[in-house]
């Protein structure tokens, strides 16, 4: 699909996933339209951008909040395409878990609405591969977009909100509100890794920065599911251009590694920087113990041994898909933060 005259809305535009999303767009030929909730930031994220594309020019920024209705009519106006990227992802669950649910389920309904109301031809949303694996903890099998998190299960407040705006978003595209018939692509992304692009607190640092600090003795028996973001954002373009992609979710991850091999990883490549990243494995029966005085530690219990994988055949047969290697993703993630200071 040729760049039209249109600007591409990116929601959430100061986001991890959207920097590296609105640069791809740039680099295509695309206008952005970013939303922000305070417009202030705009010519810091332009100035983050400008070190890497000479094409910030094509970016304006307009304020949308998601627990708010004003500003969406207008920041809708004139689009073909939406991509819904912001979503609250907080380090700590929330004593209240509407604090989650509400912005990003609310929010994305508000987002489809004004779509529709401006007849947008398509939204693609950025969900999350715990809305489809979240409640399954011990159900060793292969996952694909056929699968949902299971509700019924005590799942935190996170996956919970993912899965319920995810669930909203169909119901919306395929019920009688959608009269324009706003097409609807999904990316059911992985944990995002990969380079940071400013110092702005990402969630799915903090891993990194623990491990690199050297703050806990060991790791847990805990596999990850990794995305890297640049990954993630050329899903994202693929899912608004690619006609096939209508109507469908995508689950999108680069790989799986145990916790322990990716702080195997992270050793071999900064050992020698002065970073002591701990690599023995944590039993899990001492796991289960330190859980039962340490809340954070509890929160892995149910995916200790835990041996699922995700088929991302759909994705790469219909979207064209290809991500690179885990370890690029690892490497580079941890290079940025220490550029940035991070560590």
């Amino acid at each position: 699909m040729p760049p039209s005259s249109s600007p591409i809305l990116v929601t959430g535009a100061n986001g991890f996933v959207a920097l590296h999303t609105i640069l791809q767009l740039l680099a295509k030929g695309y206008s952005v339209r970013g939303t922000l909730r305070n417009t202030s930031q705009g010519d810091q994220i332009k100035a983050t951008l400008a070190k890497f594309s000479d094409q910030t020019n094509r970016i304006e920024f307009v304020r949308a909040d998601l627990m708010q209705d004003d500003g969406w009519a207008g920041a809708v106006q004139g689009c073909e395409y939406v991509m819904h990227l912001a979503s609250p992802f907080p380090l700590h669950a929330p004593e209240d878990e509407n604090e989650l649910i509400a912005p990003a389920r609310d929010g994305t309904l508000r987002v489809l609405r004004a779509a529709n109301a401006a007849g947008v031809k398509r939204v693609v949303l950025i969900s999350s591969m715990l809305a489809v694996r979240a409640g399954h903890e011990g159900e060793n099998r292969t996952f694909d977009e056929q699968d949902w998190a299971n509700l019924e299960h005590n799942i935190p407040p996170y996956p919970k909100s993912k899965a319920l705006a995810e669930r909203a978003a169909w119901d919306f595209a395929h019920g009688a509100e959608n009269t324009n018939h706003v097409e609807l692509a999904v990316i059911n992304a992985a944990s995002i890794n990969g380079p940071f692009l400013d110092t702005r607190y990402a969630t799915s640092s903090e891993l990194f920065r623990t491990l690199m600090r050297h703050e806990v003795p060991g790791v847990v028996r805990v596999k990850q599911g990794i995305v890297d973001v640049r990954d993630v954002a050329a899903a994202l373009v693929a899912a608004m251009t690619t006609p096939q992609a209508a109507d469908q979710r995508f689950c999108c991850i680069g790989g799986q590694c145990w916790m322990r091999d990716l702080a195997l990883i992270l050793q071999k490549h900064f050992a020698d920087r002065g970073y002591n990243v701990p690599t023995r494995q944590i039993p899990d029966p001492l796991v289960r113990l330190l859980a039962m005085i340490n809340p954070k530690v509890r929160i892995v219990v149910p995916e200790l041994g835990w041996d699922y994988t995700v088929s991302t055949e759909r994705i790469k047969r219909v979207l064209g898909w290809q991500p690179r290697p885990l370890t690029e993703t690892i490497v580079d993630q941890a290079e940025s933060m220490v550029q940035l200071g991070l560590v």
